[in-house]
């Protein structure tokens, strides 16, 4: 338990340095940045362009590896590990969601997460009921057999949560999620995202330039020029509404 009595971290990233580039190309994207994930939360992480969001959210995914630092993901370590271990560990234990969808438009809803469970190892017995489940959480059991061209922004959106949903993975990191949505379905999409990170065994992370997500967020992380700058926690009494506000300084 940390110091607020929180659970112990689903994530926790430590010293995260990433270095870009070579010679007089040479950029330093992350300078030792510390970030840990609560289960039964929602994070948010906001800040302009190039400051190292994309980057942090990429190493936090095991999509890269840091080039300093420490990332451990459901008691699980990445040091030391290549290509094919990160992977490993991504399959397990992090559900994407992504501005662009990823959909495979030759897919059905319920193939595109079939797909997810397909590479996260679930038997192809179990795919098709762990599939619709997971459309059925996300208020798409009865759009099963649709095609990704055949729905809305938001229907598109919901059935990436499901597909990021889909094996129960530990941690959920959606990329600007409400980027190419209007207001009504990117409220909708947070409100899901949201739900979802009241699950006691999972972590939420939401990278966005939206501050119209402020609202959905139990705390907030602020990132500028590679370094966390800021953090704030929602007020408790408050709840997660439009008017609730944030404490600064908090873990």
């Amino acid at each position: 338990m940390s110091d607020q009595g929180q659970p112990a971290p689903l994530l926790e990233a430590h010293g995260i340095v990433k270095v870009l580039g070579v010679g007089a190309a040479e950029v330093k994207a992350l300078k030792g940045v510390n970030l840990d994930l609560i289960p039964g939360e929602l994070t948010l992480m906001m800040g302009p362009s190039g400051s190292g969001k994309t980057t942090l959210l990429s190493i936090l995914g095991c999509i890269l590896s840091p080039t300093e630092g420490s990332l451990t993901i459901a008691g699980n370590s990445t040091a030391g590990l290549g290509p094919e271990g990160l992977a490993d560990i991504r399959r397990k234990h992090v559900g994407f969601v992504f501005q662009a969808y990823n959909l495979v438009p030759t897919l059905t809803a319920m193939e595109n997460v079939m797909l997810a469970l397909d590479l996260r190892g679930a038997s192809l017995a179990d795919q098709p009921q762990l599939a619709y489940e997971a459309l059925k959480a996300v208020g798409l059991g009865h759009r099963v057999n649709a095609s990704p061209s055949k729905m809305s922004g938001g229907e598109k959106q919901r059935v990436a949560i499901a597909r990021a949903l889909a094996g129960s993975p530990s941690v959920i990191m959606a990329d600007e999620p409400t980027a190419a949505l209007d207001s009504e379905n990117g409220k909708q999409v947070m409100a899901l995202l949201s739900e979802v990170a009241k699950d006691v065994r999972r972590a939420v992370l939401v990278v966005t330039h939206d501050h119209r997500t402020l609202s959905y967020a139990d705390r907030l992380v602020r990132i500028e020029d590679g370094k966390i700058v800021g953090r704030s926690r929602r007020r408790m009494k408050e709840g997660k509404s439009a008017g609730a506000a944030f404490d600064s300084g908090s873990h």
